[in-house]
């Protein structure tokens, strides 16, 4: 054998025992880069923190977090659409491709639903950005002006990120689109290089002294990337959807998509008081210097849903085309091992977190004072893990174009929400804490059981309807 011949074995067997890792993982492009993502975040994150201790002020601290945590308002606007567009687009996307150019092509029929959808969808965003920019103008301006008197000047800052946010929310229909036809192998990758360059000009704006002005750079950056992506690699596949065409199929919004929709909407409204209730009101009633520690321990905690749902995000276009063409041991074989390691994945990085911040405590290092203590940490932490165990059950139950858990959801948002004026206010962050993990707790069960009940339904009822037509 010479030594060609042998590396290139070496190299194979390397290959095939490479491949056979990442396939038990469930680790394919998609998720690769979904991971790499999410493991940017955690690398990044600490720098970002560093930054802002260092060139922050406790105060501006503050107002930085809940500027994040207002911008997400904006999913008052959307109404759980963005969900809706992935769904619908999946199960129409099973019987579409793209052809060597890049235009869709395929079965007629969907690829005019397709078409309906998508102007459907420009026209509903590019109303909502403009409301979103206005709303959160207003509604943010309202909100500082309220508080005690400060030197900090956030009025144009807030304005510009506004203006900004607006226009990010008209591009939000795209990316569903190019999730919903499966997509996810490019998409994922360019998220990961966007969040690259909005890290990058963050740490240069925040370093340069812009002050509340670098919550504009990474924003800005994104739109940028977003525009020279979608110009670059899905020109056509947009040329396609905006074409003049005749629409000999349309999917009906009022039959179709609202009763889907409207459920979304007020499962994402109920949302807003579970994750971005926390940082306005310990502003309002504990002041920015609590808000401050709050939100960047909230900013740690978050990487933990991110990573985990690297693994499960790239998997749901495929439920909906499974689900199209009825094919439910595969779908719930995915499921399963997917979900099995994206929920590992939440409890180790929810470990390692809480060990990272005891390390902080127990060092005394100063950036410890930036976070929340230990036990209010840590009980964010473990509520977060539970909070997650829903995720996938959700995510299957919607690949079906329905949402049946939309009551549980708004209970849970109007609870967490109650528990988060009352025992925030009375206290501060360590009550939050405990209300959110007590309602949580009860939860869960609720969820699984009407994910058991729905599939054993939905698919039985699918399995009849075949029967009676297809007797042979």
């Amino acid at each position: 054998m010479t030594m060609t011949s042998f590396f290139s074995l070496r190299y194979s067997r390397f290959s095939i025992f490479l491949s056979k890792i990442l396939n038990k993982f469930e680790i394919d492009k998609a998720v690769f880069f979904g991971l790499l993502t999410r493991l940017w975040s955690v690398v990044s994150a600490p720098v970002t923190i560093l930054l802002i201790v260092s060139h922050f002020s406790p105060e501006l601290q503050g107002y930085y977090y809940t500027f994040a945590n207002l911008l997400a308002l904006q999913v008052f606007m959307e109404l759980g659409l963005g969900t809706v567009i992935v769904q619908f687009a999946s199960h129409e996307w099973a019987k579409l491709s793209l052809d060597k150019d890049g235009y869709i092509v395929g079965d007629e029929v969907a690829l005019s639903r397709l078409t309906s959808l998508a102007r459907l969808s420009f026209r509903w965003y590019g109303i909502g950005s403009v409301i979103a920019s206005t709303g959160l103008m207003a509604g943010g301006y309202f909100f500082f002006a309220q508080g005690e008197s400060s030197s900090v000047n956030w009025m144009m800052p807030w304005f510009s990120l506004c203006l900004l946010t607006g226009v990010t929310v008209f591009l939000l229909p795209m990316w569903s689109l190019l999730e919903g036809c499966n997509q996810v192998n490019h998409l994922y990758a360019y998220r990961f290089f966007q969040s690259l360059w909005a890290n990058l000009f963050l740490w240069i704006a925040v370093f340069s002294g812009a002050k509340l002005w670098a919550a504009s750079a990474p924003v800005a950056v994104t739109l940028i990337c977003a525009i020279w992506f979608l110009t670059r690699k899905y020109k056509n596949f947009l040329r396609t959807l905006i074409r003049p065409f005749y629409l000999n199929q349309r999917i009906a919004w009022r039959k179709e998509i609202l009763p889907m929709q409207w459920r979304l909407a007020i499962s994402w409204m109920s949302g807003y008081f579970v994750f971005f209730l926390f940082t306005p009101v310990l502003f309002k009633f504990h002041g920015p210097v609590v808000a401050g520690q709050f939100g960047m321990t909230w900013s740690i905690i978050s990487i933990i849903g991110g990573v985990a749902w690297a693994w499960f995000a790239p998997k749901i276009p495929q439920f909906g085309m499974l689900i199209s063409k009825k094919d439910y041991k595969k779908l719930d074989t995915l499921f399963w091992h997917t979900t099995k390691v994206s929920f590992t994945a939440a409890a180790l990085m929810a470990g390692a977190i809480w060990f990272m911040f005891y390390i902080l405590v127990v060092i005394k290092h100063p950036v410890a004072e930036r976070f929340l203590p230990l036990l209010p940490a840590g009980i964010f932490l473990l509520a977060n893990v539970v909070m997650f165990i829903s995720m996938p059950f959700s995510a299957y139950l919607r690949a079906h174009k329905r949402e049946p858990i939309f009551l549980v959801s708004v209970i849970s948002g109007i609870l967490i929400g109650l528990s988060t004026l009352f025992l925030g206010k009375q206290y501060s962050a360590l009550g939050m804490s405990i209300g959110y993990l007590v309602i949580n707790l009860f939860m869960i069960p609720i969820i699984i059981i009407i994910w058991y009940r729905c599939k054993n339904e939905w698919h039985q009822n699918e399995r009849k309807i075949d029967l009676i037509s297809n007797p042979t």
